[in-house]
């Protein structure tokens, strides 16, 4: 190709080999572009529907408790309003300087990535944003805003919470984590370039704003993993009661020779509490049981007091009382005809599982009660079965059986179906986690579903990974030991996006799994 004279046939050889070259670097560039964005809109996604609902609900919370008990949760609601309100300052400000960028790119979130490739990869927004006149050693006064914000924010959280041994975790994390500039140790910080200049000198507008993401949701569950600690902190420090409440559990009616049983406890459930004595009752576990005699028919009354001795030494005293009628069977039943139906575990049943259901209808004996339901299989007697469903959004289940006379009782109750939450990829019992590159290899990934009652596990079969600069690898199995070819050469700030990630379910019949979240690495 290089020597000699061509002919015109070998001249077109060459010109199609160089136009063939230039279209594949452009289709890798696509998928490093299309990688970026999954990596980006999967971290965005986590941050705006988990994360920030979740500080949302736990600042309800802590302003409930605080109201009640403004001794102990005070201090706490007001360094938690002063966090809130400097991560409010930053999120915000990144949010305009994200919007900004996408703007001057020209950039449409709804659009394929094959229609926003330009804007995408546009390296103009993030450079003339963070330097000044596009000077790569000279850094805006936007830079400074952030690199201030961080700062503050960072600085509250270390000097408030390191103290307090609950809360160390979040301001070691913050210390380490929440940065806008390369510390001493950094192997990056003798680049001779600049935490700024790393990030978003000649960059991708899609590469400036996952950095910028990347800040906000390290910000946004410091907050909430500062909230949580703070609400959970206080659980097993001691028991301060501000308002008491005797409660009384037990039948009011009981069947001649049965078996029954009364327990008795204060408000504000513990199981041990100090100087517990309650009249008439044994204390067990913290509450007191109450054994009454069932062999003869007829009312019973029960009362006494329950005392106890709080954190300060001062001893409260609460009376408590409960009726229990004693009857045959014969007076008990009445011809009554109400059915009871409860889900073990939840108001809903979910699709593809064995839903445990209790059932019973007063009158009847359990041990002619059926279940049965349209579109879903039934297993089980005696008031305890598995209803297990399939199609539909909502099914019925009629529990029928026989009153003491003879009569046939039925009744149907309606339960919403639901298809299992979706599972979460993670490595290391994480779906966003730090470490260095020759580490990665060395992991497994694996899907679980976090807090879910039933007994459903998953196994990953494939998955995809992709890293800056190189093809998506496509990996079958668990294992990340494929990997290490890629990870070779990675560099500080780097991301490793692990998705389309494919498993199989045991314990769930008949059922499509739901997609599953990837994961993302960044290399330490």
């Amino acid at each position: 190709m290089a020597g000699g004279k061509q002919t015109p046939r070998q001249k077109m050889i060459n010109l199609m080999y160089l136009v063939f070259i230039a279209m594949l670097a452009m289709q890798i560039d696509q998928e490093i572009i299309r990688s970026y964005k999954d990596t980006n809109d999967s971290l965005t996604n986590t941050r705006e529907t988990i994360v920030e609902a979740k500080n949302k609900i736990f600042y309800t919370t802590l302003k409930a408790k605080a109201a009640t008990s403004a001794e102990t949760y005070g201090p706490l609601l007001g360094q938690y309003e002063t966090l809130s309100g400097k991560t409010d300052a930053l999120v915000n400000l990144i949010e305009n300087y994200k919007a900004g960028m996408s703007k001057q790119a020209e950039y449409n979130p709804e659009l394929p990535v094959e229609e926003s490739f330009t804007a995408l990869n546009n390296t103009e927004p993030a450079t003339t944003l963070f330097f000044k006149d596009g000077d790569e050693k000279n850094t805006s006064s936007q830079a400074a805003d952030l690199k201030n914000k961080v700062d503050d924010l960072r600085n509250y959280i270390v000097s408030t919470f390191s103290s307090n041994s609950q809360l160390k975790d979040v301001a070691d994390r913050a210390k380490k984590n929440l940065w806008a500039e390369f510390q001493k140790e950094d192997k990056r910080a003798k680049s001779g370039k600049n935490w700024f200049q790393y990030k978003f000198y000649n960059q991708p507008l899609i590469a400036a704003l996952s950095n910028l993401e990347l800040i906000e949701s390290e910000a946004r569950n410091l907050q909430a993993d500062a909230v949580a600690t703070m609400l959970q902190e206080k659980v097993d420090a001691d028991i301060k009661f501000d308002q008491y409440e005797a409660l009384v559990s037990g039948p009011s009616s009981v069947m001649k020779g049965d078996p029954a049983q009364i327990k008795v406890a204060i408000g504000t459930f513990a199981s041990s509490v100090p100087g517990l004595a309650i009249t008439g009752a044994k204390v067990v576990n913290g509450q007191g049981i109450i054994t009454p005699n069932t062999g003869a028919t007829g009312e019973q009354k029960f009362q006494g007091n329950i005392s106890f001795t709080d954190k300060n030494g001062k001893v409260h005293t609460l009376p408590y009382s409960h009726a229990l009628t004693v009857v045959s069977g014969q007076e008990a039943l009445k011809e009554q005809s109400g059915a009871l139906l409860s889900a073990d575990k939840m108001n809903v049943l979910y699709r593809g599982l064995a839903n445990p259901i209790s059932g019973s209808i007063l009158g009847a004996d359990l041990a002619t009660t059926n279940l049965s339901a349209a579109g879903a299989s039934v297993s089980g007697s005696k008031g305890k079965w598995m209803v297990t469903p399939g199609g539909g959004n909502t099914v019925k289940l009629t529990i029928s059986g026989k009153s003491p006379s003879g009569k046939v009782i039925s009744q149907g109750f309606d339960f919403r179906v639901k298809n299992i939450p979706p599972p979460r990829a993670e490595v290391r019992g994480k779906n966003y986690d730090i470490m260095p590159a020759n580490m990665i290899s060395k992991q497994t990934l694996t899907a679980t579903l976090k807090d879910f009652d039933f007994p459903v596990s998953f196994n990953v079969v494939s998955f995809k990974v992709k890293v800056p600069g190189k093809a998506t690898m496509s990996i079958n199995g668990s294992s990340l030991a494929p990997v290490e070819s890629l990870t070779k050469g990675l560099r500080s700030g780097d991301n490793v996006a692990i998705f389309d990630v494919q498993a199989t379910a045991q314990g769930l019949s008949g059922v499509v799994l739901p997609n599953i979240s990837g994961v993302v690495i960044s290399v330490l």
